[in-house]
């Protein structure tokens, strides 16, 4: 499992996890789309917010490994923002490859895009 250095632990002052500290011995958390219903509590919408700017900061739109994001977390982004960057995809591996798709980010989280790249 890819460690990804310099990639914030958590969202700070929080208990929302955004890494893994070692890989799970049953394998990986299978990554699902689950859906952001518009009542979700504020501080799951910082959450959010927080792990899709460390995602841009430090991946911009370039493809990256799953490595030790943390799959809830993941989740929450998965099939909207953070899509698959390889064909065949295997949501339940460390290895798998994903991408930031930019123009639905820009329209989830305009805050975070001011004209600025990632990486």
């Amino acid at each position: 499992m890819t460690k990804h250095r310099g990639f914030p632990g958590r969202l700070p002052g929080t208990d929302f996890q955004f890494v893994l500290r070692r890989a799970s011995k049953k394998g990986a958390t299978p990554l699902v789309a689950r859906e952001r219903y518009a009542d979700r509590r504020p501080a799951d919408r910082r959450a959010d917010e927080g792990f899709m700017e460390a995602l841009w900061t430090h991946f911009g739109d370039q493809p990256f490994e799953r490595g030790n994001l943390d799959a809830g977390r993941l989740n929450w982004l998965f099939g909207r923002e953070v899509v698959p960057a390889e064909t065949p995809f295997d949501p339940a591996s460390y290895q798998a490859l994903l991408r930031i798709d930019v123009a639905v980010a820009r329209r989830s989280f305009p805050d975070l895009f001011d004209g600025e790249g990632g990486q």
